[in-house]
């Protein structure tokens, strides 16, 4: 496969039969870890963003902002990535440093919630930051 922009790639993930594991019937499976981003959250981060881009909710150059704890996260700093628009992570500061670091690798920045607040104050940061990042 020939793509324009990794972006093409999401959700053309191969079909597999799993002929050892179910002889007797014909069993396919759809390999979304094959994703550029390694999980099946590939297609729902272009989704968010090409909707919120129709929606005339993200304008060129601007600022995503969301609270993730995981593959979204990945997902969503790839896309921004490679469309141009600058990325909030705001998540628990218990987050793995390795699932920081790649997200960080696409250019994604972070805000830091104390874990003990768990998911639910990195929600509350994130709407404390869209007053301040309009667009």
């Amino acid at each position: 496969m020939k793509a324009q922009s990794v972006l093409d790639t999401i959700g053309n993930t191969p079909h597999i039969r799993l002929q050892r594991l179910f002889p007797a019937a014909e069993v396919w499976v759809k390999s979304e870890r094959s994703n550029p981003g390694g999980s099946i959250k590939d297609r729902i981060a272009l989704s968010m963003i090409e909707d919120a881009e129709a929606r005339g909710l993200l304008k060129p150059g601007g600022t995503i902002i969301e609270p993730t704890s995981g593959n979204t996260g990945v997902g969503l700093a790839m896309v921004a990535a490679v469309k141009g628009y600058k990325l909030i992570l705001v998540m628990p500061d218990s987050m793995s440093i390795e699932r920081r670091r790649l997200m960080l690798a696409y250019g994604a920045s972070f805000d830091l919630t104390p874990r003990e607040k768990g998911m639910k104050g990195a929600i509350a940061r994130a709407q404390e930051l869209l007053t301040q990042h309009p667009g």
